[in-house]
């Protein structure tokens, strides 16, 4: 029920999931009726794959009567409204029901839920929702964390984040020994503020870990470092402003190829060339943002999610459950847990 195209795009989505991953099975969760509603506003073949997507069982609807609104407070509306969507979908993952959580609503709830829910993973002080971004090396996405949980950070959350988005960049992303740098403004170990000079000699000290020290803002896309460790307010930054600029390209390349014949006959010579980029670019391929250090597989995905981004979202999902990265978590913050002291 969350999502700025909420329920059509989430039903769409899931409907898709359901038929194009072998095994899996989607639980709708939401207002049983709205949810129908969409489906009965389907075109004649999607309606086709809805009903024998529910038929085989691979797509069944949870009813949960309420809903969080995007401008609700978010630790109030997940504690006063018991039967929002989020907290029923996520007590399925909780009660076992359920192997991940997957939303386009509003992130602080889903955080919040998650939390009140499934509680911390032992020794985890803060869990963070973790970005993948596109760089200028396709094979090789860059993990942001924390992208919008934790706004005023200890060093010893930033160090946590470090050693969880390691496990998830090796795991999902496939990366065989990633490089964590330190989000700062340059790159010598005196740039920053007092949490950078803080935090830099503490990750330091984790063993196996490849830390490269601080990194730059124009390392996010740079596609050298795997896993870019920040704060929740600078990440979120970060994050909106990447995409912002994104969006803005594309906008001034299309009015600047419209200008002359000549240009556009160009344009169209280039339309495989735009679309391959367009693919590199787009925020939706890259699936959900796993929100890392709770006991299961929470994906949170943007609010202006289309099917496709939700499609993708339960791919991340079925990535991060199958390969239990909340448990290889666990055991990477229990092995750490001797150089994790402080910041309550």
């Amino acid at each position: 029920m969350g999502g700025d195209y909420a329920p059509k795009q989430i039903v769409v989505g899931a409907v898709e999931a359901a038929c194009g991953f072998e095994g899996v099975k989607i639980l709708l969760v939401g207002q049983m009726a709205a949810i129908q509603r969409e489906i009965e506003r389907f075109s004649k073949d999607r309606k086709q794959l809805a009903q024998r997507a529910i038929e085989s069982g691979r797509l069944q609807i949870v009813h949960a009567p309420d809903q969080v609104e995007m401008e609700d407070v978010p630790v109030e509306a997940v504690r006063k409204k018991k039967d929002c969507s989020i907290n029923v979908a996520m007590r399925l993952v909780k009660e076992g029901r359920a192997d991940a959580f997957v939303s386009a609503g509003n992130s602080g709830a889903v955080a919040t839920s998650a939390i009140l829910n499934l509680g911390r993973i032992p020794g985890v002080k803060r869990p963070a929702i973790a970005m993948v971004l596109p760089t200028n090396t396709p094979s090789r996405p860059l993990l942001l964390l924390d992208a919008g949980a934790n706004m005023d950070c200890h060093p010893e959350w930033l160090v946590q984040f470090a050693i969880m988005g390691n496990v998830y960049s090796k795991t999902v992303l496939h990366r065989e020994k990633p490089a964590v740098g330190l989000l700062s403004i340059g790159t010598e170990d005196c740039k920053g503020n007092e949490l950078i000079h803080e935090t830099n000699p503490e990750i330091k000290k984790i063993n196996g870990l490849n830390f490269v020290g601080n990194i730059e803002g124009h390392d996010i896309c740079g596609g050298q470092i795997d896993v870019a460790v920040c704060d929740g307010f600078v990440g979120n930054v970060v994050l909106k402003t990447v995409e912002s600029v994104a969006h803005a390209i594309g906008g001034w390349l299309k009015a600047e190829l419209k200008k002359t014949l000549f240009r556009k006959v160009l344009a169209l010579m280039l339309k495989p060339a735009f679309n391959s980029l367009k693919k590199q670019m787009d925020p939706e391929v890259y699936g959900g943002a796993p929100l890392l250090g709770v006991p299961g597989t929470v994906i949170i995905t943007h609010g202006n999610s289309t099917h496709k981004a939700i499609y993708h979202a339960v791919r991340s999902g079925i990535l991060a459950a199958t390969n239990d990265v909340s448990g290889l978590v666990a055991k990477a913050i229990a092995e750490h847990a001797e150089n994790l002291k402080g910041g309550s």
